[in-house]
Order: structure tokens, then C-alpha cells, then sequence
């Protein structure tokens, strides 16, 4: 077979989005945050474990309706960083501002009402849950009726039940999920289960989505497609930030990135500066700084 054959063949096992679906994040509570200003601030952010520093005095901005790639060798603190900023950590001194507003001591579920939602490097889906079904879990969160509400069938539990299904709906035609919304989610295959994950995300509206190594075992017409994916979520009116260990993915979508090292930030700047920047080829070759 021809490597041109092979590379068609590959794109037609690609499940393939649906780019006139329209996901467009709906409103949420609190103030709202015009294209380009900061979104997010990491500001000044230490986290230690005991003796181990795994985060520096981190500061970065995340603004409005950009695509920031967060990079850095094995190690580097990236995805503690993400979860300081998720919740899952609370800094040892320094803060996270969402919307200029310290997120302080929030539980996980709090900060995913703010409008901030996230994947992770192991795909955590429901296996036993359907496509539509985990996506459906998503848009619950900012749902309000209680268990009384559902076993009664009260009307505002109906009307939420109806949304639901309809945004889980648009979501899964928008991956290309659509024909696949009854199986279960353990069924589905590796690249549909990544494309699911962040459906569910979406599914929260988030004004921030966070991807955490969203191309961790794809092929490149796998990556080529998730590249257009990001772009796509960004255009509908999301702002992404970006974990991704793939150089080329990262400098072919982002419009800046933030490079650490052992817990420290060393560079900041768009994908061209950041490709030739002294300290970040030393990061990564492992060469000393002034030899690069």
C-alpha cells in the first residue's frame, strides 16, 4: 500500500466533526469578561509537598477567546499547575483570579459552576453509561432541581431533563458522535472516547476548557483533526488553555504559549518566539543554555 493510500485510509477512520453544529457556550452567572481580557490570572502561585517545590511563584494570564498552550519537559509542573486552577490543589502562597475574582478555597463542583471545566491525561468517562448519557451528566451541573423534582416529574424537572438532552444532542453531532450516542462509553473506540471527554466538558459551558493532553495516543491524521477540533471549539466562543507534549500541535494551534521548568516559569510569548528561545531548547535538549 502507498503512503498516500495509507494516509486516506487513516482520515477515513477518523471520526470526522461536525463543523456547522453550533455549541456556542451558554450564559452562566457573574461577571462577564470582554475578547481579549484576562480571563484567568495565575498569580504569583507557590505550591510545596512538604520539602518539594513543584510550583515556583507561577504567574500567567489567560485571556478571552485564546488558545494558550501550557508546555514544558517531563516533570515541569504543568499539570500541578492545572490543578491549582482547578481545584483539585490549593497554593501554598500566591492565587488563581477567574474573572478578577479569587477563586480562594472553592470545591471542584464550585469552580466548574464558574464556568471553568476540564479533561484528563486517563480518559475519566462513565464505561457503563451511554455517549448521550455522559454527556447529559455535564449540562446537569448547572441544573437546580432536586431528587423530589425528579421523582415527581415536576415541570421545571421536565423542562431541565428536555435541555439536557437537547445540548448533550448538539454536542455529540458537533464530535461526530451523533450515531454513536446510545452505546456505552467503555464500547467506544480510543480517539471517540477522547472526543466524549470533551464533549462532557463542553457540556458544563465553560468560558475556560482546559485540555490535558488531549492527543496522548493519536495517530497524525488523529492530531491533524484534533487540531482542527480546538480551533473550532475556540471560533464557537470558548477560550482554551492547552497541556499537549506534541511541539507540533501545540506551535500549530496556540496563539501563546507558557513554557515551565521544574516548577518555574522561563518563557511566555507566541509560538515563533517560543520555538527559538534559548532557554526553552535548553529545557528540552537538555544542552546548557549558553551552548544552544
Amino acid at each position: 500500500m502507498s503512503e498516500a493510500t495509507s494516509n486516506t485510509a487513516a482520515d477515513e477512520a477518523v471520526t470526522q466533526i461536525n463543523p456547522e453544529a453550533h455549541i456556542e457556550p451558554e450564559p452562566v452567572a457573574g461577571p462577564l469578561v470582554s475578547e481579549g481580557e484576562k480571563l484567568l490570572e495565575v498569580d504569583n502561585v507557590t505550591l510545596r509537598f512538604g520539602g518539594v517545590v513543584a510550583l515556583n511563584e507561577v504567574s500567567f494570564d489567560i485571556r478571552k477567546g485564546e488558545i494558550l498552550g501550557l508546555i514544558g519537559p517531563n516533570g515541569a509542573g504543568k499539570t500541578t499547575c492545572f490543578n491549582v486552577m482547578t481545584g483539585v490543589y490549593q497554593p501554598t502562597s500566591g492565587q488563581v483570579r477567574f474573572k478578577g475574582e479569587g477563586l480562594g478555597k472553592r470545591k471542584k463542583f464550585e469552580i466548574t459552576k464558574l464556568g471553568i471545566a476540564r479533561t484528563f491525561q486517563n480518559i475519566r468517562l462513565f464505561g457503563n453509561m451511554t455517549a448521550l448519557e455522559n454527556v447529559m451528566v455535564g449540562v446537569d451541573a448547572h441544573h437546580s432541581t432536586g431528587v423530589g423534582s425528579a421523582l415527581f416529574r415536576l415541570a421545571k424537572h421536565r423542562r431541565e431533563e428536555a435541555h439536557g438532552l437537547a445540548r448533550a444532542s448538539e454536542l455529540l453531532e458537533f464530535m461526530g458522535l451523533a450515531g454513536k450516542a446510545d452505546e456505552l462509553a467503555r464500547n467506544l473506540p480510543y480517539g471517540d472516547q477522547r472526543r466524549l471527554e470533551i464533549a462532557r466538558a463542553l457540556a458544563t459551558s465553560p468560558q475556560l476548557l482546559c485540555l490535558d493532553e488531549p492527543a496522548a495516543g493519536f495517530n497524525p491524521a488523529e492530531k491533524a483533526k484534533l487540531m482542527e477540533l480546538i480551533r473550532l471549539i475556540r471560533d464557537q466562543g470558548y477560550t482554551v488553555l492547552l497541556i499537549e507534549h506534541d511541539m507540533r500541535l501545540v506551535m500549530g494551534v496556540t496563539d501563546r504559549i507558557v513554557v515551565l521548568e521544574f516548577g518555574r516559569k522561563i518563557a511566555e510569548g507566541v509560538p515563533a518566539d517560543i520555538r527559538d528561545n534559548p532557554a526553552v531548547i535548553a529545557a528540552y535538549l537538555g544542552v546548557d543554555e549558553d551552548a544552544s
